[in-house]
């Protein structure tokens, strides 16, 4: 494939430009990361934070080392998805819906949205709780404001400050690094739960399991990194397709680190939720959480009030990250999948359906927030449901990264291969292993 940014010239704009021309190290590291931070941090919203801190209280620190196990197989993943966006200048569901039958896309779209809103529900719901642990405000009064405040932001503000402020917010997480070292874990425990494997085929452990793997190698961060990379080039002034299509060496490079950079960020925090709750709640036996701010109230009489207070901090801050997220990246499948226009760059007028979605999934998602289903279940079943929704959807990937005619000499090259349909079975044999156990309870 041959396009008009196959040269390794830069041109005026690009972030290959950008980067050349600054001299501080530090200011071109901060340049260079981009939606693989944001990708990842995402990554540990109130959904994966419940699912973490379950994983801690229920089973200790025997789940520590899936934190550098499902670390390359994520980045790899991600990498892939960011790669199809940027060598064709669409989306993934665009990239389907030009290449693959339609009876492929539609139902994986629909699975997609359906999970998402129920995600983004929750997690409005666990903003509320976190806000609450603050300042004495019900939960249930916080819930529709913080909705429509976020849904206000998505249509009215522009994307380079939407892009901004989720930069900033990926900060909130540190939180709950500096939360696992005042809970005072023994280090020697930690060590052996992180370089020894630990595998039951109880259901419990399954189910935990495949809820960690479902949360992290999440299908709507495939769906949202590949359009995000088109936003960015959107955002450079790329308007036509012709000029997004195709990547420069330089390119491919920046993104895999932005992409490396995030998901290693990701798992670290991954990491530390479940060695602080596993420090705290499993060893005084508090195994029943059942909101997402349990896990920091519950912290607050083990690790004492810094770590209560950081613990809420960073359950706002992911929200307020991850919702948009949410609601967004199911946006970009339908409005792709439907050949209607999109993109966080353009106007409400410009792209009506496109809003539409993300309104319709935010104002569903609050509805749920009021039938009284416990939030924890919701976020927890959220990730076992993304744990069986993500195989079928990395098998397609690794189709499309394997196809010359979509992706020309950018195809998959060994060692994305190798990681790409290990990250395939592995999902793939999590979540028949889980079925199984569950036959045989």
């Amino acid at each position: 494939m041959t396009t008009p940014r196959d040269s390794k010239i830069p041109s005026d704009g690009t972030l290959e430009k950008s980067l050349q021309d600054e001299r501080n190290p530090v200011k071109r590291f901060f340049k260079l990361l981009g939606p693989g931070l944001t990708t990842g941090a995402s990554d540990d919203d109130p959904s994966g934070i419940g699912t973490y801190a379950m994983s801690g209280a229920l089973l200790g620190y025997a789940c520590l080392w899936t934190a550098w196990i499902t670390f390359p197989l994520m980045a790899a993943m991600q990498f892939i998805c960011a790669k199809v966006g940027m060598v064709t200048g669409r989306g993934l569901a665009g990239v389907l819906r030009r290449h693959y039958p339609r009876t492929m896309l539609y139902p994986a779209v629909a699975a997609l949205v359906i999970a998402n809103t129920i995600n983004a529900g929750a997690d409005i719901q666990a903003i509320a709780a976190g806000v609450n642990l603050l300042i004495p405000i019900p939960i249930k009064a916080l819930i529709v404001p913080i909705g429509l405040l976020l849904l206000a932001l998505q249509i009215w503000w522009p994307y380079r400050l939407i892009a901004r402020t989720f930069k900033w917010l990926t900060l909130s997480l540190f939180a709950y690094i500096g939360a696992s070292f005042l809970a005072g874990p023994n280090w020697t425990e930690v060590l052996r739960g992180t370089v020894l494997p630990t595998l039951r085929f109880d259901g419990t452990f399954l189910a935990v399991l495949v809820a960690i793997l479902g949360t992290t190698i999440s299908p709507y961060l495939f769906f949202w990194q590949a359009s995000q990379e088109v936003e960015e080039e959107l955002a450079m002034g790329r308007k036509q397709l012709w000029q997004r299509q195709g990547a420069t060496d330089a390119e491919v490079r920046y993104a895999a680190w932005d992409v490396n950079i995030g998901m290693f960020f990701s798992n670290v925090v991954m990491y530390f939720i479940i060695l602080a709750t596993a420090a705290t709640l499993h060893q005084t036996g508090h195994t029943d959480i059942n909101t997402a701010a349990d896990s920091a109230v519950a912290l607050r009489p083990l690790a004492g009030d810094a770590a209560y207070i950081l613990m809420a901090l960073a359950l706002i801050g992911t929200g307020l990250l991850a919702v948009p997220i949410l609601t967004t990246s199911g946006a970009y499948a339908v409005c792709e999948a439907f050949g209607w226009k999109w993109g966080l760059d353009r106007k409400l007028r410009g792209a009506k359906q496109f809003y539409f979605v993300i309104a319709a999934s935010t104002i569903v998602g609050l509805f749920i927030d009021f039938l009284g289903i416990n939030p924890m279940d919701a976020l927890f079943w959220t990730a076992v449901i993304n744990g069986f929704l993500a195989p079928p959807l990395l098998m397609i990937i690794m189709l499309v990264a394997n196809n010359r005619s979509v992706m020309g000499d950018r195809v998959n090259g060994t060692a994305m291969n190798v990681l790409g349909w290990t990250t395939t079975v592995v999902m793939f044999a999590a979540a028949a292993a889980l079925v199984v156990t569950w036959g045989a309870s």
